[in-house]
């Protein structure tokens, strides 16, 4: 079974990507920081994680990331942003990151379902 963690401090899009992404051979985890976030990861060994940037709080997004890449504690899994920021340095510093992909809000369904797949198959 395929897990993945979505990451998002809006309970719409948590629930939206929940009901879009999930199937018999999916666990859809949902956390809605940061900080959640790296203990679901840590717990849950995901198989793809989708990132929101912006949260409220504690640690953005790209920190986040950073924590998930640096922690040996969790195996390298793809990372997908879905976030509103779609500036040219956001995407940039995605990229920097070493992030497997990028979607802005609003986004299309086929898109984001199309990029899940790729990312987990």
């Amino acid at each position: 079974m395929k897990k993945i963690l979505v990451v998002d401090d809006q309970p719409t899009i948590r629930a939206l990507l929940q009901v879009s992404l999930g199937a018999s051979d999916r666990k859809i985890i949902l956390a809605e920081s940061g900080e959640q976030a790296l203990e679901f990861a840590r717990r849950e060994s995901p198989d793809l994680v989708i990132m929101d940037i912006m949260m409220p709080g504690g640690m953005d997004g790209f920190e986040t990331v950073q924590k998930l890449r640096s922690d040996p504690a969790i195996p390298d899994c793809p990372v997908l942003i879905l976030t509103a920021k779609d500036q040219q340095s956001e995407r940039g510093r995605a990229v920097e990151m070493n992030v497997d992909g990028y979607l802005s809000k609003p986004f299309r369904l086929d898109d984001l379902r199309g990029q899940v797949g790729k990312l987990i198959a």
